[in-house]
């Protein structure tokens, strides 16, 4: 019986995860400015450091 629905099992666990994912992403996630600062502290390190 679970070898005729293997593939549309496969698809809602998948489905599932990737809807978990984004909301998890979406609540816990840094802002867009934060990264930017971030980036930018990085690379001025590596500027400094050459």
């Amino acid at each position: 019986m679970i070898a005729k629905y293997w593939k549309k099992i496969g698809l809602i666990i998948l489905i599932i995860a990737c809807l978990f994912n984004i909301t998890n992403k979406i609540v816990h996630g840094t802002s867009l400015v934060d990264e930017l600062k971030a980036s930018a502290t990085y690379m001025l390190q590596k500027q400094n450091n050459n």
